[in-house]
């Protein structure tokens, strides 16, 4: 059974008064394929090797939830550090639910959101999915400091190196990985972060909050 920890959430959800929630994708890449509702892989090597999802609750379960989330997004800090933790404690740590986390850098700001999830990756390469779903949380919920030091700091307290993360991080090691990730998602109809999918359907929501993706859950558990 895997545990999350329980960090402080960011005070307040991040509501918009538009019909989405969220951070939105800007420039070429931002103009979706439609009618694909499946969650792509990621399978473009990088020089480290290529890197699969990570995942957490059953990986064999019938319901697939999956995000896609910018490091550098406050809605993806808040749907980390207020939704998830709820969705965690209720789905996850039973196993009823597969939880897979995909990158999706808009990116947000160029350089945190492209080196975090290097980082990141370098976490789940060395120490596994769980060591990188803890050390996602405390990425998001350290989101205005982020930098090499940071990132390496934040390594260390999940047990792993925090050189090995941090060249990782400065050297964009994962960039191949998580750009095909991106492409996934945008092949799914990704435009924004965070975007969540349960069983290949997009969670509608008009705020980032929990009763959506339970509803959305729920529905998909019963047909």
């Amino acid at each position: 059974m895997q545990r999350f920890s329980r960090r402080t959430f960011i005070a307040g959800s991040v509501a918009l008064a538009t019909g989405s929630a969220g951070c939105l994708s800007g420039g070429d890449d931002s103009t979706p394929t439609p009618g694909i509702g499946t969650i792509a892989e990621s399978t473009t090597p990088d020089t480290e090797g290529a890197l699969p999802s990570p995942v957490a609750g059953d990986p064999e379960a019938d319901v697939t939830v999956a995000a896609y989330e910018d490091y550098a997004c406050p809605h993806c800090a808040t749907y980390s550090l207020d939704v998830f933790p709820q969705l965690a404690s209720e789905y996850l740590e039973p196993g009823r639910i597969r939880y897979e986390f995909h990158d999706f850098p808009i990116p947000v700001d160029e350089t945190v959101s492209w080196q975090a999830a290097s980082a990141a990756r370098a976490v789940q390469v060395e120490a596994g999915s769980q060591a990188y779903f803890e050390y996602s949380e405390s990425l998001f919920g350290d989101q205005s400091n982020l930098g090499p030091d940071r990132y390496a700091s934040l390594a260390e307290e999940v047990d792993v190196d925090g050189e090995t993360v941090r060249q990782a991080a400065t050297e964009e090691r994962y960039s191949e990985t998580v750009t095909a990730d991106k492409q996934g998602g945008l092949d799914s109809g990704v435009s924004g972060t965070p975007t969540v999918f349960v069983n290949g359907s997009q969670v509608e929501w008009q705020e980032i909050a929990y009763e959506p993706l339970k509803d959305a859950i729920e529905s998909a558990m019963g047909e």
